[in-house]
């Protein structure tokens, strides 16, 4: 596996920010993930939630690799850091 150059918590946090910064992107987040703003908010130190935001990415590539470009990480990153929260 790969080393992350940042703690795995820490980019999934970052990549939240990022899918929170589209309304579309962070509804179908929502939707995707029956989260409510209260419960994504009460569980944002959840290593489950932050897999569950890395695995939404994942399981869209365009996503994907617009949130690597954004946070300056090649999108494996994003990857290894998913699988480093769900394991």
């Amino acid at each position: 596996m790969p080393k992350l150059g940042v703690d795995a918590q820490t980019l999934a946090l970052s990549a939240l920010g990022w899918v929170l910064s589209d309304q579309d992107r962070a509804e179908r987040l929502l939707a995707l993930t029956g989260l409510t703003p209260e419960s994504l908010r009460e569980r944002l130190g959840d290593p489950a939630l932050m897999g569950a935001v890395l695995d939404f990415l994942c399981a869209h590539e365009r996503d994907l690799v617009a949130a690597a470009e954004a946070l300056d990480v090649p999108p494996q990153t994003l990857a290894t850091a998913r699988e480093r929260l769900v394991s």
